[in-house]
């Protein structure tokens, strides 16, 4: 696959197919840090738990977005002797360290909603409000930027994006619910109804990303169906010892064992060809085939040794 080129002529630094979110997240970053600020004076003037565990949010986003950011600089590294693989899984690590974050956020507002609910304390609405609107256009923006990626890293980061928006939401809802009855309780109700929101979202990003670290098949790949399409080129015998994993949200790879006993050359490779071509279709553009004139019956063969167990 050709790399792209950019307007000026030069080679984009980003695989095809990646998109660059590189300017979004620097944005994200700043707007995050100002919003935590205003959150945190707001939360403590008005004396709001829902602007004070938001503010907490703020400050796990903005690191949400540094990591991604890094995860974005290491990704585009150059493959060496030692990582002949580049650093493609920095992002998926980065997900599942943003995933670990928002389960404790989550668990931490959880905590002072009941603390509150327990003992409720007066809150100054109006200004609750004033700054949880603030707050809300700023992750609206932000999450506008982000949203539609398909890479886990920036969707840990969107999420996080989303999830701090939700919890703007309930903010002015809670504030205006206390404007207009003076029912306290709505601050840390809501409040702990934003962090189950947000301890969901954390367990869909733990789940993928901890999938791809381990080199799980990717959900959306029949591994059988797979098979069955390599096994109706024409020239193909057998398959065995096939395994497919994603190197990152955006790479997949597949290794296999090809049974075929044609000795002609150029004929391997039309078949290779053909297979590569098919393997398109699953998404999977990076494939590494072994041909082989002779099936791996032998149970001792280091060669077969990851097929051992298989059912």
């Amino acid at each position: 696959m050709e790399p792209e080129e950019t307007e000026s002529g030069h080679e984009s630094s980003l695989p095809a197919g990646r998109e660059d979110y590189t300017r979004a997240l620097w944005i994200g970053v700043a707007a995050t840090l100002f919003v935590f600020f205003i959150e945190v004076v707001g939360g403590y003037v008005s004396g709001s738990l829902s602007l004070l565990s938001d503010a907490g949010h703020m400050v796990i986003d903005a690191s949400s977005l540094l990591l991604s950011l890094s995860a974005i600089q290491a990704a585009r590294s150059l493959p060496t002797r030692q990582r002949s693989y580049g650093l493609h899984r920095a992002g998926i690590f980065a997900a599942f360290l943003n995933g670990l974050l928002l389960v404790g956020v989550s668990a931490w507002i959880l905590y002072q909603a009941y603390q509150r609910i327990l003992s409720p304390q007066a809150v100054e609405s109006t200004m609750m409000l004033i700054v949880a609107a603030a707050g809300l256009a700023a992750n609206v923006a932000i999450a506008y930027r982000l949203h539609g990626s398909r890479d886990l890293n920036i969707r840990g980061a969107f999420l996080h994006v989303a999830g701090d928006a939700l919890s703007s939401i309930a903010v002015v809802l809670a504030a205006l619910w206390i404007m207009a009855t003076g029912q306290v309780l709505a601050d840390p109700l809501l409040s702990a109804v934003i962090a189950v929101v947000i301890l969901v979202t954390a367990l869909g990003v733990l789940r993928e990303s901890t999938e791809v670290l381990f080199q799980f098949t990717p959900r959306d790949v029949n591994l059988d169906e797979v098979i069955r399409e390599i096994m109706t080129v024409p020239g193909v015998l057998g398959v065995h010892d096939l395994h497919i994993w994603s190197l990152s949200s955006s790479i997949r790879v597949m290794d296999a064992h090809v049974y075929s006993c044609e000795q002609d050359v150029r004929e391997n490779e039309r078949i290779k060809h053909e297979i590569k071509r098919r393997l398109e279709r699953f998404r999977i553009y990076h494939s590494t085939l072994e041909f082989e004139c002779e099936e791996c019956q032998n149970e001792g063969d280091q060669a077969c040794m990851l097929t051992r167990g298989k059912t």
